[in-house]
């Protein structure tokens, strides 16, 4: 089967990779606006994990039943992302951002109003959560479409920074659930999203370069392709891995260590923003020595840490640990995406929504499988044993898969 060689080289500017060019390169309001949407709506989005340690005392939930609990937002969010990248492709991610931060307010603000009473419930809160989950699929695109290939990972790696929301969660949700109750905590989280959905709407703007609708079978026509699979995957453990993170790490230090909520949140918050950090450094990373390099090393010290973190025997070896795997996974995540614009550059919609689902994936495998490992086994070693092969499995796959890459992708940029 002949290969398709795309090229999507910029044109040349004597400033094509600097700092300046980069600025001047997209729409800065634009790339500020997504960021803001993005960390907003991930905060919500990982919101029952913080309070998860709460809710459980309150509804009497079992292990399992509290790893389900943070995990479905993560689901839904992963399946939701494939609707929404149909949905930037057919009517702008500026719009699409719009509706689904409505549905989020909306929900968060009915479950405060009528009180979640019951694990039933909480799934159901799951469910809302997952359109703010799905927001990857808006902000990328709204971003990453005004910039050219040679700061495709610069520009998804500073919007994809919003991932940090999950560090605000951790850190205010603890806190405010012991003062206000954490029912409470769900009617406040609108105050934030609201005020952020006006600056949104104020300052986005939708890149001109939008590609035309397509056929609704034409959205999937990358998963006919290999790459298409191997990005997913990737994608499935460096997301994947954060996110589920992110959602579980307050029920492990409580129920590992017997922190307080609060305390615990601290010690996630410190994870998560690790991970957070570094993620636009994977970008800029992966732009200067190439998305399969930086992903190689990822994979490497990700299933280190992630094996040693289930040995772990004391708290500060754990969070040392944690730390490292989510510097890891962040930077995995920018490298990532350094790659999926430079091969499906026009699905760009709809691969940003189907490598997204398969990160969701991911993180929803990590979080509930933990819970069920603590469940059946008495201990959270096995998840993250398991998860560490993953991370094995993904480092044989991208060493079977970069010398074709190099040598039939022709972008302009490195790989």
């Amino acid at each position: 089967m002949a290969t398709i060689i795309r090229d999507i080289r910029a044109p040349e500017t004597d400033s094509d990779t600097s700092e300046d060019g980069f600025w001047q390169a997209g729409h800065t309001p634009t790339l500020i606006a997504a960021f803001l949407y993005f960390d907003l709506a991930f905060m919500v989005w990982v919101l029952l994990g913080p309070l998860a340690p709460e809710i459980a005392k309150t509804l009497a939930l079992t292990p399992a039943e509290k790893g389900l609990m943070v995990a479905t937002p993560t689901l839904m969010g992963a399946l939701l992302r494939v609707a929404n990248g149909l949905l930037v492709d057919r009517i702008g991610p500026k719009m699409a951002g719009v509706l689904n931060q409505i549905i989020v307010i909306a929900g968060l603000f009915g479950a405060w109003m009528l009180g979640v009473n019951s694990f039933t419930g909480t799934l159901a809160l799951g469910f809302v959560l997952g359109f703010a989950g799905a927001s990857f699929s808006i902000a990328l695109p709204l971003a990453s479409r005004w910039y050219p290939p040679e700061h495709q990972g610069k520009a998804m790696g500073l919007a994809g920074m919003g991932n940090s929301g999950t560090v605000l969660a951790s850190l205010f949700a603890p806190i405010l659930a012991k003062m206000f109750g954490w029912n409470a905590v769900l009617g406040l989280a609108c105050i934030p999203l609201t005020i952020v959905l006006a600056v949104y709407i104020v300052m986005a703007k939708d890149s001109p370069n939008q590609p035309a609708p397509k056929r609704f079978a034409e959205y999937f026509l990358p998963l006919k392709t290999a790459d298409a699979w191997w990005l997913m995957g990737f994608y499935a453990v460096t997301f994947g891995g954060f996110s589920g993170l992110a959602s579980s790490l307050t029920i492990y230090f409580t129920d590992q260590f017997g922190l307080t909520t609060i305390l615990a949140g601290y010690c996630t918050a410190g994870c998560v923003f690790a991970g957070s950090l570094v993620r636009p450094m994977g970008g800029a990373l992966a732009d200067r020595i190439g998305g399969i390099k930086a992903l190689t090393i990822v994979f490497i010290v990700a299933a280190i840490a992630l094996a040693g973190v289930a040995m772990a025997p004391t708290l500060g070896s754990a969070l040392g640990l944690f730390i490292l795997a989510m510097l890891a996974l962040g930077i995995g995540n920018g490298s990532v995406f350094q790659l999926v614009p430079q091969r499906f550059q026009s699905e760009i919609g709809v691969m940003t929504g189907l490598v997204g689902m398969a990160g969701g994936i991911g993180g929803f495998y990590l979080a509930s499988s933990l819970g069920f490992a603590k469940q059946l086994a008495g201990t959270f070693a096995p998840g993250f044993l398991i998860f560490a092969g993953l991370a094995l499995l993904a480092l044989v796959g991208i060493t079977l898969v970069k010398g074709k890459w190099r040598t039939n992708w022709d972008t302009g940029a490195r790989i």
